[in-house]
């Protein structure tokens, strides 16, 4: 086929992927596999040949993101059964004071979405703002973004969480330098996006507690008495950290140890993102469950319901992978790599306007991630980028997948519900404070991509 049929085709597959996600509400699993098959065929591909393409793409995708997600949704289920999202946020806004207490929930919401999906850990800890706003008689915002924020920044940016665990497996990019990364763009567009906006946002929208909510709010809120049946402070920020510092610690061991050290054969292995994170589950478990009594029927029950959300997104990206080596073995890959190549165009400029057109025009971040990254992956080999820039294209792609939730993103609905926000509220609240993240994040990357 032609360079310009291989363009066009691209553009169709694209389009269709879109038609079948947002028109007839197809699954993304099924319309990224279906779109797969059509691109294989259309461009010439026996059937055969995309019968293998489909099978290398998802079996080396899945093999890489299945035990880091479904792991990690384990142990995120177990931190939210413990309490320990809660335990986090009123111990950090003990020590950060009643002044600078939206500081104190943005960085509740950085730490605790490492573990905890994004949807659950704001209904977790919507109580706590609700009380809060009750409480000083501000605005329900002042709270809310800076929370929002944080959860926003991590669910996006910093593995173990879903979506840069994805788009790392789907373009080979090491944990390692993604997590670091992720926090370096990740905190000034917490800042910017949470308590900086946060206050603006605030002084304009004075919102109060929905009232159907009130009546839950003395429940939920916490007293003292209830306040020491949570785990500690330390027991909860040493779990959720522990993973990502033997992630970081397998990443720079060959800068520290020689290459036959013991030292850097052990802190491979624990290092591995799906050791670390076993490790870590498995200690979870033991401190969070066993230790304060639940049994072992509960701390079972507790980690499948944790694993039901993650099969979905590990089929999702395996779909991706699907779809990435569809467009390797026909060639389109090739073909977009020469296109940016002939435009100018840096591929990190290219990966997040890509993926902010499809999280725009569809509404999931997930998805939107998924198949930017699936377009990009085909160009890496050809543009010979490798080793720290993978991985900030990793965090470009979050960032575009980002911007802009509108009233197609299911999570534009949760926050207008449990703010009590109506929907013009809702764009100028938490769609702005969505497009702040992508675009710190992406600005932040373009930066750093200048020096490496």
């Amino acid at each position: 086929m032609s360079t310009v049929g291989l363009i066009l085709l691209a553009a169709f597959g694209v389009a269709l992927l879109l038609f079948l996600v947002i028109k007839t509400k197809l699954q993304a699993f099924l319309a990224l596999l279906v779109v797969s098959y059509i691109i294989g065929l259309l461009s010439g591909m026996s059937p055969s040949e995309v019968l293998q393409a489909v099978n290398d793409g998802m079996g080396g995708t899945v093999a890489e993101v299945a035990v880091i997600i479904g792991v990690g949704s384990m142990f995120g289920e177990i931190l939210k059964a413990s309490g320990g999202a809660e335990r986090l946020a009123m111990t950090l806004m003990d020590k950060f004071g009643e002044k600078r207490v939206n500081w104190a929930l943005m960085l509740t919401g950085v730490i605790i979405s490492i573990p905890v999906f994004l949807d659950v850990a704001f209904v977790i800890l919507i109580p706590i703002l609700y009380s809060l706003a009750q409480k000083t008689k501000k605005s329900l915002l002042f709270f809310a973004i800076p929370l929002l924020a944080g959860l926003a920044v991590t669910h996006s940016f910093v593995p173990p969480t879903p979506g840069p665990i994805a788009v790392s497996s789907l373009l080979d990019a090491n944990l390692g330098w993604v997590i670091l990364f992720g926090l370096i763009a990740g905190i000034p567009a917490a800042i910017l996006a949470g308590p900086v906006f946060g206050t603006f946002i605030s002084k304009k929208m004075h919102v109060e507690v929905p009232k159907e909510m009130l009546e839950n709010m003395a429940e939920e809120a916490r007293g003292k008495e209830y306040d020491k049946e949570l785990p500690s402070f330390k027991m909860i920020a040493s779990l959720i950290l522990l993973p990502l510092l033997l992630i970081l610690l397998n990443t720079f061991s060959s800068a520290i140890f020689g290459e036959d050290s013991t030292a850097r054969s052990i802190l491979t292995f624990i290092g591995n993102p799906g050791v670390a994170l076993t490790i870590t589950a498995l200690l979870a478990i033991y401190f969070l469950g066993t230790r304060r009594g639940y049994s072992k029927e509960d701390l079972q029950q507790i980690a499948t319901k944790g694993l039901e959300p993650a099969g979905i997104i590990i089929l999702i990206t395996g779909a991706g992978g699907v779809f990435g080596e569809v467009l390797v073995a026909t060639g389109i890959g090739d073909v977009i790599a020469n296109t940016m190549t002939n435009l100018n165009m840096p591929i990190i400029v290219f990966a997040f306007l890509v993926a902010s057109a499809v999280r725009i025009a569809q509404g999931s971040a997930t998805v939107a991630m998924v198949t930017a990254a699936s377009l990009i992956s085909p160009v890496i080999g050809n543009l010979g980028i490798e080793g720290p820039m993978l991985a900030l294209l990793v965090i470009t792609i979050a960032s575009g997948a980002t911007i802009a939730s509108h009233v197609n993103d299911s999570g534009f609905w949760m926050v207008s519900r449990f703010l009590g926000l109506s929907e013009k509220d809702t764009l100028k609240s938490w769609t702005v404070m969505e497009t702040i993240i992508a675009l710190v994040g992406f600005g932040v990357s373009l930066l750093i991509s200048i020096f490496i």
